[in-house]
């Protein structure tokens, strides 16, 4: 079983989420098919925040934690990043000095 080691880097967070992808049996997933499972994910995220906020929610539905949901969310992102070989951070860091030079209004 991966152990995640304390304090990790988010490139540790990929590592570890390619160990668990291989040993729980999903790597013969395609990236459209982790891609549908990110956006399922995204909709429990949105259902969970409107149960949280008081909103109206189906009463029957099994609604879990918003930072269980946001955890899945990271899993496959992490996923799919693994996928094209994107490192999380760097791809971050490249972005971030994007937006550096954006005009925010």
């Amino acid at each position: 079983m991966p152990v995640l080691k304390p304090n990790p880097t988010l490139s540790d967070f990929q590592d570890y989420v390619k160990q668990i992808v291989q040993e729980r049996g999903f790597t013969d997933n395609t990236v459209l098919q982790n891609s549908l499972l990110l956006g399922e994910e995204v909709g429990e995220l949105f259902k969970s925040i409107r149960k949280q906020e008081g909103l109206k929610t189906e009463t029957n539905s099994k609604v879990s934690l918003v930072s269980e949901e946001i955890a899945d969310i990271f899993i496959y992102l992490c996923t799919i990043a693994n996928y094209y070989k994107i490192e999380l951070e760097k791809a971050f860091r490249d972005k971030e000095k994007i937006n550096q030079e954006r005009s925010w209004t």
